[in-house]
């Protein structure tokens, strides 16, 4: 049995055969007072019928709006990141092309970038967490290495090869860290 949803039904073929059958039942041999009647009925039915239509053409465009604003949002949300990343891209490419500098130069070129990082994840909401020294917890956490020492309390990250991120309560990504004992 074939399950109906609202897209699969064709409400203006059913409406269109009552009105024929309301038609059919007007045009037939009856006592005047049977055909004011059925005329009363069939202008009752044509306004019903518009009305019907009228409103699902309203849903259909209803529909077609959301799905457009829906994209859109998407689409403005992702360019409004990617606007702000735009002056950190640039400074890489200063570093790279920048052939003259010292190392020491080079170093707080890279510390200054990564504070645009830094600030540019403040302002879109994104904390990093997965500190040496916490409680390993893994819901947040994806241990790769395990050691028993002794220095350490049980469950402590004794080191973390990637931080973790997070955007209000999503996690972006679990930290990636060592675990003692």
């Amino acid at each position: 049995m074939e399950e109906k949803n609202p897209e699969n039904i064709a409400p203006e073929e059913e409406i269109n055969k009552a009105a024929e059958a309301a038609e059919e039942a007007a045009d037939a041999e009856v006592s005047g007072a049977e055909v004011s009647e059925a005329k009363k009925l069939k202008e009752e039915l044509d306004s019903v019928k518009d009305k019907l239509i009228r409103s699902l053409a309203e849903y259909d465009n209803f529909r077609k709006r959301s799905v457009k604003e829906k994209a859109d949002a998407y689409a403005f949300s992702k360019a409004d990141v990617i606007t702000k990343l735009l002056p950190v891209m640039d400074n890489f490419g200063r570093a790279a092309a920048n052939d003259k500098a010292s190392p020491e130069d080079y170093k707080k070129g890279v510390e200054m970038i990564f504070k645009q990082f830094t600030d540019i994840f403040e302002g879109l909401g994104v904390e990093a967490f997965g500190e040496k020294g916490e409680t390993f917890d893994p819901n947040i956490h994806s241990a790769v290495m395990h050691v028993e020492d002794e220095a350490f309390g049980e469950g402590e990250i004794t080191d973390v090869f990637a931080k973790g991120y997070k955007l209000g309560d999503k996690i972006l990504r679990p930290a990636t860290v060592k675990v003692a004992n």
